[in-house]
């Protein structure tokens, strides 16, 4: 039994913010007390017995458990970048409670074997690991993955994500394909053919580091054309990682005319631009690369309107020797989860483009729509998946517990502490200092 008294809950549904009590019981919010209500008598019984921890959120707000539909967490074949526990520490300290992960490991996830073995190993964790699978075998974009049978071992949706589809006539049967088995599929959007130096806009950044870079033609290109195939086969169709102006447009024109498709966004590129890159180095080098501020600004505008459904991390970890090579030959890729929640409140909620309500449902209630999920929430009878945090308080951006530190934003003041995180009625993070009883 767990009660949480005096806290404020965002309800990301209903797009309101209200004080209340929670009663948790056997992984699901039992009863929620507002503010004002008398709390009914076996309430009363409930908290005073020893097997109830009480924790009081005075201070805090009370959200859905944060959704993060696009992380990497290495396992197999890279565990010395992260591992599926650590990865899964790293979501639980930055307030994530469900996670959906990429398939490009090694082996890839284009067999129901290894999809078995990390759908396992997540069950391991304390919080919701999910898994896409591949939408091609081996990732070579030549010959479909048996996704019927992938979808029926477990698989959350798919995509080759790291790698672009090249082959239209591949993509159309794999939209239609997972049409069927009413499935999301995911799109990196990079014409490897357009990019001299992956990872850097050919831009300002480029020219700092005197290499030609990726231009924007790279992701437009293949925006456009996965936009007009998702329009011609209504797939459920998710475009990762957007990072040019023209992108958002094209999504927002193709969503319109009624396709079924979702814009994704990661804190890093509602954030920073170009300018990172040429100050951080490899820190700030990513696909797709961080581009002009006026990009940015229209992934913001994007967010508000909501032509962007999704904010997800593409948590990425390398290691420190791999990210101290020179630029252009460092892999791409920034970690993530821990720094997302605050990013989105300093860059969203305090600059006015969203309200608290709007960025958790960006960050839980849509991604957990989108791929069934059982979080995004905050109802009697839900499961009682929370993160509790103190949106003002500040906390400087040092340590972490992935096991990689490829972060940009080391060495920052954020806003946005989390005391706790909840899934299924467990504490599974505390900040040391928080009060309970």
């Amino acid at each position: 039994m767990l009660f949480i008294k005096n806290g404020t809950i965002v309800d990301p549904v209903k797009n309101t913010l209200y004080r209340a009590d929670l009663q948790i019981a056997e992984g699901k919010i039992e009863r929620i007390i507002r503010e004002g209500e008398a709390a009914p008598a076996q309430i009363k019984e409930h908290i005073n017995i020893e097997e109830t921890e009480t924790i009081d959120a005075e201070g805090l707000l009370i959200a859905p458990g944060l959704a993060d539909t696009h992380v990497h967490f290495r396992e197999p074949g890279f565990t010395y970048k992260e591992d599926i526990i650590t990865g899964a520490a790293a979501a639980a300290r930055g307030g994530f409670t469900e996670i959906v992960l990429m398939a490009n490991t090694k082996p890839p996830v284009d067999n129901e074997e290894t999809l078995s073995y990390v759908l396992s190993r997540g069950k391991e964790t304390g919080i919701h690991i999910e898994s896409c699978a591949n939408v091609t075998l081996g990732m070579a974009g030549k010959e479909l993955t048996d996704m019927e049978k992938l979808g029926e071992a477990g698989a959350a949706g798919f995509t080759d994500d790291g790698i672009p589809l090249l082959d239209e006539s591949i993509v159309r049967k794999a939209m239609e394909k997972a049409k069927s088995l009413h499935k999301p599929i995911s799109f990196h959007e990079e014409n490897p053919g357009m990019i001299a130096n992956n990872g850097i806009n050919a831009g300002e950044a480029a020219a700092f580091y005197g290499i030609g870079g990726s231009p924007r033609e790279a992701e437009i290109s293949l925006v456009k054309r996965d936009l007009e195939l998702a329009l011609e086969t209504g797939a459920e169709v998710v475009i990762q990682h957007i990072s040019a102006k023209e992108s958002v447009a094209l999504l927002r024109e193709a969503k319109a005319k009624g396709a079924h498709v979702h814009g994704e966004c990661t804190p890093h590129h509602f954030t920073l631009t170009e300018s990172a890159a040429i100050e951080k180095g490899t820190l700030a080098k990513m696909n797709p690369p961080l581009r002009e501020e006026a990009d940015r600004l229209a992934l913001i505008e994007g967010l508000k309107d909501g032509t962007i459904d999704l904010i997800a991390t593409d948590h990425a970890p390398h290691a420190k020797e791999e990210k101290e090579k020179p630029i252009t030959e460092a892999p791409s890729g920034i970690i993530g989860l821990e720094t997302a929640l605050s990013l989105g409140i300093r860059e969203l909620v305090e600059k006015g483009y969203l309200t608290m309500p709007q960025l958790i449902e960006r960050m839980s209630a849509a991604p957990c729509r989108l791929y069934g999920l059982c979080g995004g929430r905050i109802e009697e009878g839900a499961a009682a998946s929370l993160v509790l945090f103190h949106p003002t308080e500040k906390w400087k951006v040092s340590e972490f517990a992935s096991k990689s530190a490829n972060s940009p934003f080391i060495g920052e003041e954020l806003p946005g502490v989390v005391h706790y995180t909840i899934c299924d009625g467990r504490v599974i993070f505390r900040l040391p200092q928080s009060p309970t009883k």
